[in-house]
């Protein structure tokens, strides 16, 4: 695998998906090298002719008008430990390697003023799998101090690391590595945790997840078509030119394109339930919202986002607030409400399909009738993951409280509002995971239909996991196993990506 090469710009999700779960190598160009150095310089100049520079030689938070008496680079360790208050279960190693790559990415844009030696020994502990031990919970999106102090003690020798798949010492982790301690010069220590790496990290590796659930979606949906008999008048491209709402010629052209065949089959009914005849707008919507926080994402990535910031070209530090992301949390929030839509179609869709024979199927998709069960109980288990997805869908970006005396008195609350949507994801892969499994039984007993090619390559994939039902059996177990396809990524659907 090609390394990735940190240039200070151009960086994308898929950058932080090689870095994270492919532990893919970073490299550094000479050119990032030479922009962190004129930045570190312009950076001491200030401090030297007496600028007063947070983090620096003043305080923090409520002790911004403290000055820093002493040993400047003692402070930087100070302020690392004195931050040190994240609780909570460990956050696992893809996001903490997430959360390393976007900061590196953020540092290479070179408004921080970290020493060069520093920055490159963060690339080098990534490189060699050195790996944080991070407490998930201590965020409020106001940056993410208090949980990238595990990076910033790592690199110091202190806390702790996971190493070749165990827990130890951050200094033993180091040794192990042949990597050495580093030393912080004057704000070193503040350019590495004052950033939305672990926001943005995982945001990134979230919205990698949405775009692989989102083209599972539509095969789902594509399969649904065939096995209910669904009118296809609902893809005609002139519907979507007449009224273009958000990415549905998008959305409706991969479901077209699901569902090419030489002849199409006569549809069943005039037209069909919301759930299905507005697919296209549905699934247009999530993939507008998907744009938008890959856009959000993208600019953290690329962005000089400290505080304070080294305009090095203008040789000036400079107070900012552009750690704070609102839009990357407003983004994250829309794209939970967007999947939420989109996990409550494929919801109704599976009770169209499992309840009563309306649609010329068997009741419950029992082939045995009578008193089976055939799929009808897994209408509970699916309304019951369809509530939690509601739950999650409720919006926290305005839940916070002032802290530090007021001087902090907003925040985002991104890392809780990208957390959220992650667990959305999963949930609605499940329901995915169902409708898939209702979709094929309702194939299986629709006598004399002839899918598409794609439709009957997602057919088979689905039978490569799961068996057609013919008698009552633990459904559950079924689902259970095409759901980890699904995520695992072994699921052999054809592309559905419009």
């Amino acid at each position: 695998m090609s390394p990735l090469v940190l240039t200070g710009a151009g960086v994308s999700i898929e950058d932080v998906v090689a870095a994270a779960r492919k532990a893919c190598k970073v490299e550094i160009t000479p050119a990032v090298l030479e922009k962190l150095d004129k930045a570190r310089q312009v950076l001491d100049a200030a401090a030297a002719a007496g600028q007063q520079i947070y983090g620096l030689n003043r305080g923090l938070g409520a002790n911004l008008v403290t000055a820093v008496e002493g040993d400047a680079s003692a402070f930087q360790r100070q302020l690392i430990e004195g931050r040190s208050a994240a609780v909570g279960e460990a956050l696992p190693m893809p996001a903490v390697r997430a959360a390393m790559f976007a900061r590196l990415a953020m540092l290479a844009a070179g408004g921080s003023g970290m020493s060069p030696r520093v920055f490159t020994a963060l690339v080098e502990a990534l490189n060699a799998g050195v790996h944080p031990v991070m407490p998930s919970l201590g965020s409020i999106g106001a940056g993410d101090l208090l949980l990238m102090t595990a990076v910033a003690r790592v690199l110091i020798g202190e806390g702790e690391a996971e190493y070749q798949g165990r827990r130890m010492p951050a200094a033993k982790a180091l040794m192990m590595a042949r990597l050495a301690p580093v030393t912080l010069s004057p704000k070193d220590g503040l350019s590495l945790i004052n950033a939305s790496a672990v926001s943005t990290g995982t945001a990134a590796l979230a919205l990698t997840d949405a775009l692989s659930a989102l083209d599972q979606q539509q095969q789902a949906g594509a399969l649904t078509m065939e096995g209910i008999g669904a009118n296809r008048t609902i893809l005609d491209p002139r519907q979507h030119q007449a009224r273009p709402g958000a990415c549905q010629q998008l959305a409706a052209k991969a479901l077209r394109d699901l569902l090419v065949r030489d002849e199409a089959p006569a549809p069943t009914t005039i037209q069909d339930p919301l759930s299905i005849r507005c697919m296209p707008s549905i699934h247009g919507a999530l993939i507008q919202a998907i744009d938008q926080a890959r856009l959000a994402v993208e600019i953290e990535l690329n962005a000089a986002a400290d505080n304070p910031l080294v305009l090095a070209e203008d040789e000036l530090v400079m107070s900012t607030g552009n750690f704070h992301t609102a839009s990357l949390a407003l983004a994250f929030e829309t794209l939970g409400l967007a999947i939420a839509q989109c996990a409550a179609a494929s919801a109704a869709r599976f009770v169209q399909l499992t309840g009563s024979t309306r649609h010329g199927l068997p009741k419950y998709l029992s082939p045995v009738g009578g008193a089976s069960a055939g799929f009808v109980p897994l209408q509970k288990t699916v309304t019951a993951i369809l509530a939690a997805i509601r739950h999650k869908a409720n919006p926290v970006m305005l839940d916070f409280l002032p802290v530090s005396e007021g001087v902090e008195d907003h925040a985002t609350q991104t890392p809780l509002a990208v957390a959220k949507c992650a667990e959305m994801i999963v949930l609605w892969r499940r329901l995915i995971a169902f409708e898939l499994m209702a979709a094929a039984q309702a194939v299986d007993l629709r006598e004399g239909i002839a899918l598409a090619p794609a439709t009957g390559a997602i057919h088979a994939a689905v039978r490569s996991h799961v068996a057609t039902l013919k008698e009552d059996r633990a459904l559950g177990i079924d689902a259970e196993a095409l759901y980890a396809a699904l995520a695992s990524g072994i699921w052999q659907g054809p592309p559905a990506t419009g």
